[in-house]
């Protein structure tokens, strides 16, 4: 996957300068989403916008103003006709480090670059016992994901797929996994980040009428599922080759089906 290229940057509507960048540099606690802008709207604007409500009143003790926030998204995309990545960090340059639990009111920083490229080739993920902190939030500690992937490549893999210390399979480095089996899609449950690309595909394949099914997944009964696949903001649908040492064989039929999925969301205008 090819990161994008970043563009413009603007905190509160403004073009961001390095002394108010100087708190998001230094202090690392806040929350982001990313989402890609396809003619003005995003597939899961609703969801990504609840997902910014719901974290910066959990981390900061106050509510966003999603109609602000939604408008400064708006303004930085405006005019550009290009499909774009697009990302939102909230943090606080008034939070108060020794007191982190009094209310801070939030700031909002919107990026976009040039939309995401990844490459449809089939990963190879190692298992690794890790869990994300509050894995509920997709917040800013990222140490420990590009850790993991770094201890799987110098395996010999792509990335890692996290275990919890009994076994269960909950995410990928930064994507959800999905399994095929001979009804349908099994998604574990575990603790995770509930992806927007992963709760668009349920949407989709609820849509369709077929079958899924949320359930526990021990790392040894990988072997047991026709197949495999990643999903995240950048890449909806990512087949998966193997899991450590359990190979799965390309389904191109059921691939085809999860992103027809997929695309049965509407893209919502910002």
């Amino acid at each position: 996957m090819t990161l994008p290229t970043l563009d413009r940057a603007e905190i509160n509507g403004s073009m961001a300068t390095a002394d108010a960048l100087r708190t998001l540099a230094l202090v690392n606690y806040g929350h982001f989403t990313s989402m890609q802008v396809e003619a003005g709207g995003v597939r899961g604007l609703d969801l990504h916008l609840q997902r910014l409500a719901s974290s910066t009143l959990e981390l900061f003790g106050t509510p966003l103003d999603i109609e602000q926030t939604q408008a400064w998204m708006r303004q930085i995309v405006d005019g550009d006709t290009r499909t774009l990545s697009l990302r939102v960090n909230v943090f606080s340059r008034a939070l108060n480090r020794d007191r982190p639990l009094e209310p801070a009111p939030p700031d909002v920083l919107v990026t976009t670059g040039a939309a995401r490229v990844s490459a449809k080739t089939p990963l190879r993920v190692a298992s690794a016992n890790y869990q994300r902190e509050q894995p509920h939030i997709k917040h800013v500690g990222t140490f420990g994901l590009f850790q993991q992937k770094r201890a799987a490549q110098a395996r010999g893999f792509d990335d890692a797929l996290f275990v919890d210390p009994c076994g269960a399979v909950a995410e990928g480095s930064i994507w959800n996994v999905g399994f095929l089996d001979e009804a349908g899609v099994v998604w574990p449950d575990a603790p995770a980040l509930p992806g927007i690309s992963m709760q668009l595909l349920q949407r989709g394949l609820a849509e369709r009428g077929i079958a899924t099914s949320t359930r526990y997944v021990d790392v040894g009964e990988i072997g047991r599922f026709r197949g495999a696949f990643f999903t995240n903001s950048g890449c909806a649908v990512m087949p998966i080759a193997r899991i450590d040492a359990v190979e799965f064989v390309l389904d191109a039929e059921a691939l085809a089906m999860l992103e027809a999925c997929y695309a049965l969301n509407p893209v919502q205008p910002l």
